[in-house]
């Protein structure tokens, strides 16, 4: 089994460009958690407001990146997906294409943990979460 893949589409803006003439590598992190924000209210009903509201935040625990081809001012396309969810953290994929002919130019893989905004600390992930999350399986 696996969980259906959201796009979100963005421009990639001058000032993401840098001294190589070219997207700078920190701004494929911002590409990615743009997209996870975006999908998470409107691909899968659940949005950052909504864990806020219950006194959990996402935070990055690890992330891996792959570049395959550079990126320059030009319309692109997020992908992300679940990957998996254990415990208290959730494995997500993503993608990220040149709009134009859908060429790949970075893939990898973000490992978010849930953690509780007034003690700071990971805590499972409640079972309405995950079978919300459920709801996305193929």
């Amino acid at each position: 089994m696996s969980y259906r893949r959201f796009d979100t589409e963005l421009i990639v803006r001058p000032d993401d460009i840098d001294m190589n003439n070219h997207v700078h590598n920190s701004k494929y992190l911002d590409y990615v958690l743009f997209a996870r924000y975006d999908q998470m209210g409107r691909c899968y009903g659940m949005s950052m407001d909504d864990f806020l509201s219950q006194g959990w935040v996402w935070v990055v625990k690890a992330c891996f990146i792959e570049f395959k081809r550079s990126l320059n001012i030009e319309p692109i396309v997020v992908r992300t997906w679940l990957d998996s969810v254990e415990k208290s953290d959730v494995k997500v994929g993503f993608q990220i294409f040149k709009k134009k002919g859908m060429k790949l130019s970075a893939e990898g893989y973000f490992l978010n943990t849930m953690i509780d905004s007034k003690s700071g600390r990971a805590v499972p992930i409640p079972d309405r979460v995950i079978q919300q999350y459920a709801q996305f399986m193929e």
